[in-house]
């Protein structure tokens, strides 16, 4: 029997000898298997826990989350079970969105906080979004769109059928981002890393720079040959700086201050959707 931890983190195994968790948080439409090449070729003292979302892949025959709360309040208590070592997160587009909110969340809620957070390909949260709503479209013209996005195969867009299978999450994936609200709130008192591609047309390198004000941490941008998806293109590139990034950041230092600050405070397929 599947427990609700492990549909979470499908066939992910926790190495003993690991001494820290990699959260990876997916773009919209994409599941854990983004995330596949990295379990293998991380170091051993770095466990990487793809995150499945409802429905797709091993969740397929679930509903789809169309709230970025719904998705951080199921997935908070699903990770308690792999919270036990220092943690990092990484997401990428719609993922990164997930991530931050998760662990603004995961503050409030228990005073942990991770020792990196990675944010890739994602606008910071508070400024405007001002994309076209595309999830609440008719089939034609919400098809039509995933085409002029180039982020779906051809062959994909014209299986009638499949479309029908694959159409309520990538609905769900575009609502949660349409829709989100950024809430103000004190700045996370951990470390970030924001990546970025330089033919990334819809994210700007001074919306990447903009994620500065929500950590009292030092904060790095790091810019990758290629558009959106530079975590494929150049995935090696970015896998090996990720390694890099986790190898010199000091959990228990990080998790020290998060843990004062805390009890101080309380004497928060592939789609662009940035």
């Amino acid at each position: 029997m599947t427990t609700r931890s492990q549909s979470w983190f499908a066939k992910t195994e926790v190495q003993p000898t690991a001494k820290l968790q990699l959260f990876c948080f997916p773009y919209a439409g994409g599941g854990a298997y983004i995330f596949n090449s990295w379990k293998s070729r991380f170091a051993p003292d770095i466990t990487v826990l793809p995150i499945q979302l409802p429905g797709r892949e091993s969740r397929s025959t679930e509903a789809p989350m169309d709230t970025l709360q719904d998705i951080v309040q199921s997935l908070i208590p699903a990770m308690a079970p792999y919270m036990h070592k220092p943690f990092a997160f990484f997401g990428h587009s719609m993922g990164a969105l997930i991530a931050f909110e998760t662990a603004r969340q995961l503050y409030s809620k228990t005073g942990k906080l991770p020792v990196h957070i990675i944010i890739s390909g994602k606008s910071a949260p508070h400024l405007p979004y001002s994309k076209k709503r595309l999830h609440d479209l008719a089939d034609d013209s919400f098809t039509e769109e995933l085409r002029l996005m180039q982020g779906t195969p051809e062959e994909v867009l014209q299986n009638a059928e499949l479309m029908q299978i694959i159409m309520p999450r990538l609905r769900a994936d575009f609502k949660v981002c349409e829709t989100y609200v950024y809430q103000p709130g004190n700045p996370l008192v951990c470390p970030m890393t924001v990546l970025g591609g330089m033919k990334d047309f819809e994210v700007s390198t001074e919306s990447l720079h903009a994620w500065q004000q929500h950590t009292t941490s030092p904060m790095d941008v790091r810019m990758f040959e290629g558009n959106h998806f530079f975590i494929h293109e150049q995935e090696q590139e970015v896998m090996s700086a990720v390694e890099n990034i986790l190898s010199t950041s000091s959990p228990m230092a990080h998790a020290a201050a998060a843990h004062t600050a805390y009890n101080t405070s309380t004497l928060q397929p592939r789609f662009r959707q940035s």
